[in-house]
């Protein structure tokens, strides 16, 4: 008879619940251990939150954009201030998509078979869990394998602890009752920039404090420039090399105190300076787990810790902070604890985006990888002003930036600033994983009129023979 194996997870957000279902595909009994509510920060209060609130932000953004375009609302041309929105029921709209999404994940993996417990896990041994559960009561877990995918949590500043009324992370800005006034972003990385982008659109005065002179510093630096000339163009003041150090609720708003002395007010702010592991209280110390020195899980590119049996997947390992590389890590996980065949994870080959507006998306190696001598290779950037598609529907900010590898052609990397962005990489995701010359990319055909196009033509610009 065929020993069934055992696999017990801990986290129930894209590491876990898609290392689960492919546990379970592979015929192991699967427990999975959530302690917040199935799909983890990452629908609950990350990801599908934050995009959903940038998606009502965007329409205000379409709208307004109509008007260069000849459209009339109650047969009048609407200022650029006549759109506004009703933040709390933006923010009921969000809360209600992201519990919806966390049902539809509850709902499959209950019927795929996983068992799910609603509680806090910790380690005993290499094979061993306990769970403290919701109910109250308290259980031992045997498992062959044990995954675990805890995430992350908001970093905060010493003195600028969130209250939930004014000083905010942003899991917190999805109950405020109203449309900040004056909104603070300390914090110019992904997380910041997004929202400054989306609470711009929403009609929000928005500050941003970045403690690097530009935005995005370690993005791509074109992209980066687009994005600060849209903002100054929009309205958001940015407050470069200026250092946050604390904030404080005055009652009718917040004071953030920066590192030279000065200080600045609104009515709210919200503290974006990166995230914390949720490696504690697990047991990891006593097990011999090893953590590295920020307390992220270490693993391999099969997502194995240190210790036999026990796997680590998403944003607790600190790989890189991304959904899909998460369930990508999970799913590895499984097949490599289960015996099944698998390909080590490759980060090179993720395709990331940010979802500003514009959004910026980029796959491969980057102009630092290029500048810095890592490889040989050739850069063409194509503006989207110049795109028929473009032109028709207004668009005047973006690009279209391909690599390629000097002698073979390869596509090698690319970055795209456009609407949409994070579907318009995909192709060249795909032209990147399969090795596909900038040639063979030039030559397929899109679609006319298409923001795509431009994706073609970058090739065809690269179509030249090498200089050296």
């Amino acid at each position: 008879m065929t020993r069934v194996s055992s696999v017990v997870i801990i986290g129930g957000g894209p590491g876990g619940y898609e290392a689960a279902l492919v546990a379970r595909q592979l015929g192991a009994e699967v427990t999975l251990i959530e302690r917040t509510g199935v799909g983890g920060s990452a629908v609950l209060t990350d990801v599908v939150p934050s995009k959903a609130l940038i998606a009502s932000a965007a329409s205000i953004s379409a709208a307004q954009a109509g008007v260069a375009l000849g459209v009339l609302v109650n047969g009048e041309h609407q200022s650029n201030g006549a759109l506004t929105a009703d933040v709390g029921m933006v923010n009921a709209r969000v809360r209600d998509l992201a519990q919806a999404q966390s049902n539809d994940i509850t709902h499959r993996l209950v019927r795929e078979g996983v068992h799910i417990v609603h509680g806090t896990a910790r380690l005993v041994d290499a094979t061993t869990v306990t769970v403290a559960a919701e109910s109250g009561a308290e259980m031992t877990l045997l498992a062959d394998n044990i995954l675990i995918a805890t995430g992350t949590r908001p970093r905060v500043l010493d003195d600028a602890r969130p209250d939930g009324k004014r000083v905010l992370t942003w899991k917190q800005l999805y109950d405020l009752p109203e449309l900040p006034e004056r909104l603070i972003v300390v914090g110019s990385g992904v997380t910041g920039a997004e929202f400054a982008s989306a609470y711009n659109g929403l009609g929000s005065e928005v500050t941003l404090v970045s403690s690097r002179e530009h935005v995005l510093p370690g993005e791509d630096p074109d992209a980066a420039q687009v994005l600060e000339d849209v903002f100054a163009r929009r309205g958001v003041t940015v407050l470069g090399n200026s250092r946050a150090v604390a904030a404080r609720n005055t009652g009718d708003g917040v004071e953030v105190t920066l590192e030279d002395g000065r200080v600045i007010e609104g009515s709210h702010v919200l503290v974006a300076v990166g995230s914390l592991p949720n490696t504690e209280h697990l047991g990891l110390e006593a097990v011999g787990v090893a953590l590295d020195d920020r307390g992220y899980l270490t693993v391999d590119r099969v997502s194995r810790t240190n210790v036999r049996g026990i796997y680590a997947a998403g944003d607790c390992t600190g790989v890189l902070p991304l959904a899909s590389v998460a369930a990508m890590q999970g799913r590895i996980a499984m097949h490599h604890a289960l015996g099944d065949a698998v390909s080590p994870l490759n980060t090179k080959l993720v395709s990331s985006a940010i979802f500003t507006d514009p959004e910026i998306a980029a796959v491969g190696y980057s102009q630092k990888d290029i500048d810095a001598g890592i490889l040989r290779a050739e850069v063409y950037t194509l503006p989207l002003a110049t795109n028929a598609r473009a032109k028709m529907e207004g668009i005047t900010d973006g690009f279209v930036k391909i690599m390629c590898r000097r002698g073979t052609r390869i596509v090698c990397g690319a970055v795209v600033v456009a609407p949409h962005a994070s579907e318009l990489i995909h192709g060249l995701a795909i032209a990147y994983e399969q090795n596909i010359t900038v040639d063979e990319l030039a030559q397929t055909f899109t679609v006319y009129p298409s923001l795509s196009g431009s994706i073609a033509e970058a090739a065809r610009r690269l179509r030249k023979p090498d200089t050296e």
